[in-house]
């Protein structure tokens, strides 16, 4: 859309925003902007199958994932345990990154289900949940710094 101007008679671009070459700023890509937003809140709920039955839990009832006998697992605070059709990766992938942090291998934890850390042998940390976990939760010493990081600043 363009205008001529009065006083020297030059056309003039009016302001539309988002339009190539008007004088205003550009809107971003809102699919662009819907994606990141969306990556940054994390998945919401996984569906689990358990006693013939479908139904969904809630991510934030979620201490950790891990994996058993090459599949992978759910433990909620309240203790339960329910098997999901994911990968380890794929859930870390699905997830929001402050409030999950892989451990390990086998390991994928809840910021709320820590409870505390300690030094272990060979610069390891040893990791102590708020729930019963089948194993010693040791994080490797490639990730003790980025694992403090996120423990500091998520």
């Amino acid at each position: 859309m363009e205008s001529l101007s009065k006083k020297n008679n030059v056309a003039v671009d009016e302001f539309v925003p988002g339009a190539p070459g008007a004088g205003g700023t550009r809107w971003p890509n809102l699919d662009d902007l819907l994606t990141r937003l969306t990556a940054t809140a994390g998945k919401k709920s996984f569906l689990v199958f358990k006693n013939h039955k479908y139904f969904t839990v809630p991510t934030e009832n979620i201490s950790f994932f891990y994996v058993k006998y090459e599949s992978s697992m759910i433990v909620c605070f309240d203790q339960q345990e329910y098997s999901v059709n994911y990968s380890l990766e794929e859930i870390q992938n699905r997830l929001s990154a402050g409030q999950f942090f892989r451990l390990n291998r086998q390991y994928l934890v809840n910021f709320r289900a820590i409870k505390e850390v300690e030094h272990y042998f060979a610069r390891k940390l040893l990791v102590r949940l708020t729930v019963a976990v089948p194993d010693k939760l040791v994080v490797p010493k490639e990730k003790v710094s980025s694992f403090l990081y996120w423990m500091e600043n998520r």
